[in-house]
């Protein structure tokens, strides 16, 4: 019997909270996890042109998003409970690797987080200048941090809600400018392409961070209605749905305007907007952008804490991070996750993302492996949605234009990125057997997710203990 057998009888507690999110508010959470609208995209025309933008948002996504898709909505609906890909690794390598994935992953999404008040100010500077820099930006994206981390305290029902009216609201200025933009586009104009100028260490960098994280809601899957169907119908429309937000503001901005590449910033939208539509459309496309990065901060912050949750649940983690508050959200996943995120706004946007990207892309590497590695030793677990890619060959190749892209991405990071990426392993190394010790010597308190160095096996996961 592997971990996750001896994971569902003790998790099979009728006081348990009762999943809260159906199909429409996950969908929603989806597209906040990947994308929340065309925001940050500016930097994709920026370091590679137009048409390498377009052909990236139309190819790159059948070699990444919809493999990530597969293999999240395979296992999410094989281990519907909180933790997601921690407990999947867990269950193919074992509980140290298991812990190592879930720290890089966490850490990569924390860092992902404090992208959303920079880029909140970023699109409000042009209008307010104060917000660009000095104290007064300090104070904003503390504020800002407080009051969405308030929020997600609230509860997954007040999250999913928010995010589903977030999400239409933040799309509907694209779509507005989509139509407008029709009598002046000029199909030629996305043809532009200077090989020999291209930066592609942002624009790779920009792709891959606005076509990843389709496996972040799969940390709250003990909170979904129905896990079996809803996690594969939510992950198959959003990604139709984020791939048609990002090629249509694109399509727009640089088929209607002459092309000014280096103006082409985080943040370049909203002039667009007011080059198409007027000082109407520019204000509208500035609150959904505020707008977006709540609900991108409240995606994130979700499965962020979920997860730390379902390490505590696992017995990875000291038993206090299990702690659910009266809304049913993990109190001390939020209040860590939201101390990083504090701690890390004070980073450029494009440092932001190259170290978010090369932590992600070590633990999704290990993710694809677990994929690979359950179909092979573990074919007895019930699958409720298989991905339909074959047997045992068909899960590798599925599985090698994604793993070949995240290698690719690496190998693009700066010396100053592997330094601190490396630093963040040890740390992890570390932070284990430190754990391993408290457990031992019973410095703190564990659910019991994992047996005691040198004891039994069949201890596992007695809930209280």
């Amino acid at each position: 019997m592997g971990f996750w057998d001896k994971f569902k009888l003790s998790a099979s507690d009728p006081s348990s909270p009762p999943p809260k999110l159906s199909l429409v508010p996950l969908i929603a959470l989806v597209f906040y996890s990947v994308s929340g609208g065309p925001f940050g995209v500016e930097d994709s025309v920026g370091a590679g042109g137009p048409l390498l933008a377009i052909l990236g948002f139309l190819i790159l996504p059948f070699f990444w998003s919809v493999p990530e898709a597969l293999v999240t909505a395979e296992l999410s609906t094989a281990f519907p409970a909180n933790g997601g890909y921690v407990l999947w690794i867990r269950e193919a390598f074992g509980p140290f690797w298991g812990f190592q994935g879930g720290f890089w992953k966490w850490i990569s999404g924390v860092i992902d987080n404090a992208l959303y008040p920079v880029l909140f100010l970023d699109y409000l500077s042009p209008t307010f200048p104060t917000l660009a820099s000095g104290l007064t930006r300090g104070v904003s994206i503390f504020g800002i941090t407080l009051g969405l981390t308030f929020l997600n305290y609230r509860g997954l029902a007040v999250v999913g809600f928010t995010a589903v009216c977030l999400a239409i609201f933040s799309l509907a200025p694209f779509a507005v400018m989509g139509l407008l933009a029709l009598p002046k586009l000029e199909p030629r104009r996305w043809t532009s392409a200077h090989l020999g100028r291209v930066n592609w260490k942002n624009y790779l960098n920009n792709l891959f961070w606005n076509l990843n994280f389709w496996d972040k809601s799969s940390t709250l899957a003990g909170e979904v209605e129905d896990p079996s169907k809803t996690f594969p119908r939510a992950l198959y429309i959003s990604i139709f749905v984020v791939v048609a937000s990002y090629l249509v503001p694109i399509l727009a901005g640089t088929g209607a305007l002459e092309l000014d590449q280096s103006r082409w910033v985080d943040g370049y939208f909203s002039t667009i907007a007011f080059a198409i539509g007027g000082s109407w459309l520019r204000i509208w496309v500035q609150l959904a952008a505020a707008l977006s990065n709540m609900g991108l901060f409240e995606a994130e912050m979700s499965s962020d804490s979920f997860q730390l949750l379902g390490m505590a649940e696992m017995g990875m983690l000291p038993k206090f991070l299990a702690r659910r508050s009266r809304h049913g959200t993990p109190v001390w996943g939020i209040a860590f996750s939201a101390l990083g995120i504090v701690m890390l706004s004070w980073m450029s946007f494009a440092e932001i993302i190259e170290l978010l990207n090369f932590l992600y892309s070590v633990g999704m590497l290990l993710e694809l492996a677990a994929f690979v590695a359950l179909r092979v030793r573990r074919p007895d677990i019930p699958r409720p949605y298989k991905a339909p890619v074959g047997d045992r060959l068909g899960c590798v190749l599925v599985c090698v234009p994604p793993a070949a892209l995240l290698v690719f991405v690496m190998s693009f990071a700066s010396l100053r990125v592997v330094v601190v990426s490396a630093s963040v392993i040890v740390v992890g190394l570390g932070l284990y057997w430190g754990l391993e010790a408290a457990k031992a010597h019973k410095w703190l308190e564990f659910i019991r997710g994992s047996p005691l160095p040198g004891e039994a096996s069949s201890g596992l996961l007695e809930p209280g203990q």
